[in-house]
């Protein structure tokens, strides 16, 4: 047994040798092993790219896992209008700016002109809807500061209307005068207790009961809670009733026509979101053509 484990050992030994050895430097060969490699570069985040379509559904945080660009010819949810970079101080702060900060609020400004300009006109007056994605906690961790304008298509007015997949780009879709998307007229239905159930759309010269009429701008006001809040928002819409259709914008005006005032929801009236779009509704009565500067005649006194 002692001889074996000798034999071993000096087995062992010639091996480490060898191994040892090898570690010099053979013919022709300097041993540096990195002399004739490019050098590494900083490693970069990603960054996402404006004017291009999606398949995945808007989200407030983007991820470069579900990140997937697609042909805006081929049928998509979402499309980036416009790719910004958070400014100070809100770069500079430890997660991505919350809801109700100051800089949540400039990115979605910023989102509500680029895609006015991208869209060809103000996007309110159509079924388009729009939102800010923006990094995730451990990308913003990493260092991205950047933020998404996303533009998507609605299968109606009101604010449970769902959203669409569409094919083809919203680059200066609203161009066109009778663009598909532009808000124009509508049938109220009303459900069992006597509100508004639904309003499909339908074109001006079809039987329909409503039109809209334009954006009104809330201002400073909250967003409506109760039927004094409401009260204020139906006054507003009122005055571009009169303004549109060309009739005083008197007190004698609440007998010509009903309105309906629809704001955006509580989450964009906390990013600044202060446009509030505008019908005329005339329940008592079927039109079939557009009541824009058609004066008092066309809209005779409904309700007592």
């Amino acid at each position: 047994m002692r001889h074996l484990a000798g034999r071993a050992l000096l087995g062992l030994a010639v091996a480490l040798t060898v191994l040892l050895g090898g570690c010099g430097n053979p013919g022709g060969v300097d041993g540096n092993l990195t002399n004739g490699w490019a050098a590494i570069g900083a490693p970069t985040g990603f960054t996402p790219v404006a004017e291009t379509c999606h398949l995945a559904n808007f989200s407030t945080f983007g991820a470069r896992a579900t990140y997937e660009e697609v042909d805006c010819k081929l049928k998509h949810r979402t499309e980036t209008v416009y790719v910004g970079k958070y400014p100070s101080p809100a770069a500079e702060a430890a997660d991505p700016p919350a809801p109700d900060s100051a800089g949540a609020r400039a990115a979605y400004r910023i989102c509500d002109l680029k895609t006015t300009v991208y869209v060809g006109a103000p996007w309110r007056t159509s079924r388009l809807w729009i939102g800010v994605t923006q990094p995730t906690r451990a990308a913003w961790t990493g260092g991205a500061r950047w933020y998404r304008c996303e533009a998507l298509v609605s299968s109606s007015v009101e604010d449970d209307g769902g959203l669409v997949q569409r094919v083809g780009s919203l680059q200066n879709a609203l161009k066109a005068p009778k663009s598909p998307l532009l808000l124009t007229c509508y049938n109220v239905l009303l459900d069992q207790d006597g509100k508004i159930g639904t309003m499909p759309s339908t074109a001006c010269a079809a039987k329909h009961n409503a039109e809209f009429v334009g954006v009104w701008d809330a201002g400073d006001l909250a967003y409506p809670e109760n039927s004094k809040d409401w009260d204020k928002f139906h006054d507003g819409c009122r005055s571009l009733i009169a303004s549109y259709v060309e009739v005083p914008d008197d007190a004698d005006l609440q007998y010509r026509a009903g309105v309906i005032s629809l704001p955006g929801g509580d989450d964009v009236w906390e990013l600044g979101d202060r446009g509030v779009r505008c019908y005329l509704w005339l329940d008592q009565a079927t039109l079939t053509a557009s009541l824009k500067g058609k004066g008092p005649t066309a809209m005779p006194v409904q309700y007592q």
